[in-house]
């Protein structure tokens, strides 16, 4: 039988709605708000096709970065738990 290698598990991956998505994907879609009013045309009617496309990418764009950032806190924390397991001696419990 196949065992898997011993080590540390991968984390899973982030729901699709998280924070980073949704003020990602809000961020898009007021940024496309934005370059409708400045460009004169109507705010909320106009360039429909380019407020789905700005909501879609701050959507995967925040995503994205929420997982970059669990990654990077996951990877910080192994590494400190790994210190304070190799270096018992400098985290003793204080005694009497």
């Amino acid at each position: 039988p196949f065992f898997p290698p011993a080590g540390p598990r991968p984390l899973p991956p982030p729901p699709l709605v998280n924070k980073g998505s949704v003020w990602l994907g809000l961020t898009g879609w007021l940024a496309a708000l934005l370059d409708n009013g400045f460009a004169h045309r109507p705010v909320l009617k106009a360039g429909v096709h380019r407020q789905i496309l700005f909501v879609t990418v701050g959507w995967f764009a925040g995503y994205f970065l929420v997982k970059h950032t669990e990654y990077v806190h996951a990877k910080l924390d192994r590494e400190l738990l790994d210190y304070v397991r190799r270096h018992p001696e400098d985290f003793k419990e204080p005694g009497w």
